[in-house]
């Protein structure tokens, strides 16, 4: 027997979390809902990742929500700044009452008999709970906040330094004067590179192979001007709809024509850089622009430590750690005082918790996706995962509308349980995604799968979501609305 019982649980106080519950509120005031948070602060990633420069790689008008205007002065803005926003957003719409902190879900069966989730939640001060909900809604992100991703390295208890992952930054860590190296180069590596080189005596970027580095200025000039003649929330409205559309014609440039976006995000960066910088070793990626996700540096801020003779790149492989620093394949060996893993992610997909469906346990890579939300088979159930090619809060916000739709349907029509109904042997399945991400790859075999075909197939494109969960039929002849 259940200890509670609401209408929607929401499992996560981060991003998405924090948006779908003032989503909640507001289109679907007879819904009783609470907020499960297993760490003990909202933010999700914002209040965990806590190293020198951590900054947002999208800007703020698209990662920002739709329903409350950005008004910071950088429009590509810091990890602090990030926070500082989602907590304000969460006082002002009274959601801060609803979060239970230190909760984590273990496990959620679905009873047809019922019609709810029963859901077992451990508590850090106190006794299990058990839980029923009508409606389940996870906003847990994609990535194992526990650790991150570390590969074995040969010799590394010989080295004299200290080793840490970004993930969880000590905050005793004096790097004042040292010699850095940061391994990788990814979005972590390229933020931390001139952070770190602002008091380190030299930060090194090693890398087995380049990313797609591109310079983007912090501000946005046109959201500035109109935020002092129209106001905050006209500025950020038309800034929101200008960065999502450029976002997407230079994502559809990159598949359409791959070439010549490779030869012009280059061609910036020998502008960066000079003419004699060896940009086809260190900047040239083996992957066409947008297989992976590109690297944004505001205001050029890693060409300028690499300028200035603060920060270098290495381009080889690890051979082994040494007492005094790394070993290459090449026979070079770097000298280090602090060695940062900036190696990447481990992913969490949502088969990695205990679900079950009337007795029946779900395997992550079993499941099919609808709409990017919902899985076939899987009633009541939306897992929110933003998009890879843009803002994650773009598609996030219109999941919670589409979820707010869903319940107000429901409640009008009666029924107590919505699920997507699949065929497998109607069409052919395909990976969850095609981006060739060392984390997407790592966990591909864990991940749900889609379809070949609407609405089964999982869609990077804003403006076709907005149609299919705005606007779109609910009743589409796969979802089946029961009694």
């Amino acid at each position: 027997m259940a200890d509670e019982t609401v209408d929607v649980l929401i499992v996560g106080a981060g991003l998405s979390g924090i948006g779908a519950a003032c989503h909640l509120q507001k289109r679907c005031p007879d819904r009783s809902f609470v907020i499960i948070e297993a760490r003990q602060a909202l933010g999700g990633t914002w209040d965990l990742f806590r190293y020198p420069g951590v900054r947002s790689d999208s800007d703020m008008y698209t990662l920002g929500y739709s329903f409350r205007p950005w008004t910071g002065d950088k429009a590509i803005a810091e990890g602090p700044a990030i926070l500082q926003y989602l907590r304000d957003t969460a006082r002002e719409h009274g959601i801060e009452d609803r979060i239970r902190f230190g909760h984590r879900l273990r496990r959620a069966a679905w009873s047809s008999a019922e019609a709810a989730w029963i859901v077992d939640i451990e508590r850090d001060a106190a006794e299990p709970l058990r839980l029923r909900c009508a409606f389940l809604l996870m906003c847990i992100g994609y990535y194992d906040d526990a650790e991150g991703y570390t590969p074995a390295f040969e010799g590394r208890e010989r080295f004299a330094g200290r080793i840490v992952h970004p993930q969880h930054w000590p905050a005793d860590i004096d790097y004042a004067g040292r010699r850095v190296v940061v391994i990788g180069s990814g979005a972590t590596a390229v933020t931390l590179v001139p952070a770190l080189a602002d008091r380190a005596a030299h930060v090194t970027m090693l890398q087995r192979s380049p990313s797609y580095v591109l310079s983007r200025p912090s501000a946005d000039p046109v959201a500035r001007w109109l935020q002092r003649v129209a106001g905050p929330g006209p500025a950020h409205a038309v800034a929101r709809w200008k960065n999502l559309l450029m976002a997407m014609l230079v994502f559809r440039l990159c598949r359409r024509r791959p070439q010549q976006a490779r030869e012009l995000m280059l061609k910036l960066v020998r502008r960066q850089l000079g003419p004699h910088y060896d940009v086809d070793r260190h900047f040239t990626p083996r992957y066409d622009p947008w297989e992976q996700r590109l690297c944004l540096v505001p205001d050029g801020d890693l060409f300028k430590a690499i300028r200035a003779g603060r920060a270098s790149i290495v381009t080889d492989r690890i051979e082994r750690f040494t007492e005094h620093g790394l070993l290459l394949a090449s026979g070079a060996e770097l000298e280090a005082d602090l060695v940062v893993t900036a190696t990447g992610l481990k992913l969490r997909p949502l088969g990695a918790l205990e679900f079950s469906v009337d007795g029946r346990p779900l395997a992550g890579s079993e499941l099919v996706s609808y709409k990017g939300l919902m899985f076939g088979g899987v009633p009541n159930l939306v897992s929110i995962f933003g998009y890879t090619n843009a803002s994650w809060t773009l598609k996030a916000d219109l999941a919670s509308v589409f979820v707010c739709r869903l319940l107000r349907h429901m409640r009008r029509t009666g029924a107590r349980e919505c699920r997507p109904r699949l065929d497998p042997s109607a069409m052919p399945l395909a990976p969850w995604t095609d981006f060739s991400s060392g984390y997407f790859q790592r966990a591909m075999d864990q991940l749900p799968r889609q379809g070949a075909k609407r609405p089964w197939k999982l869609n990077q494109d804003y403006l076709s979501d907005l149609m299919s969960l705005r606007f779109a039929a609910l009743d589409d002849g796969v979802m089946r609305f029961s009694h």
